[in-house]
């Protein structure tokens, strides 16, 4: 019988770590996946539709920020216009994002 040294229980524990167990996603074979696709969908529109009206508030509070003289207003209008714009961003990009990383998961090996 022979004994392992450290080095080689090591490398054979990073061996059994890097085990691919074969799970990869598959769509259609979960019951209400489409009603969830549904759901995450509709939030998302809805989210789009609240960031339209925080853009418009936030513009309106930057105007009136500008021409009151408040410079605490405008500045605040400011960074809800620009905070807005980004989730716009965000939540339009949603879709790709995850694509993405999703891909480049698979990649890992």
């Amino acid at each position: 019988m022979t004994t392992l040294s450290p080095l080689q229980q090591f490398a054979d524990r990073v061996t059994y770590l890097a085990y691919d167990p074969g799970v990869s996603p598959k769509g259609g074979f979960l019951p209400g996946l489409d009603l969830l696709r549904n759901v995450v969908s509709s939030l998302n529109m809805a989210a789009i539709i609240a960031v339209v009206g925080a853009l418009a508030v936030s513009l309106g509070v930057w105007a009136w920020g500008h021409h009151s003289g408040g410079h605490q207003a405008e500045a605040n209008g400011k960074k809800g216009a620009l905070v807005s714009a980004g989730a716009a961003l965000g939540l339009g990009a949603a879709n790709g994002i995850i694509a993405f990383f999703s891909t480049l998961g698979t990649q890992v090996r």
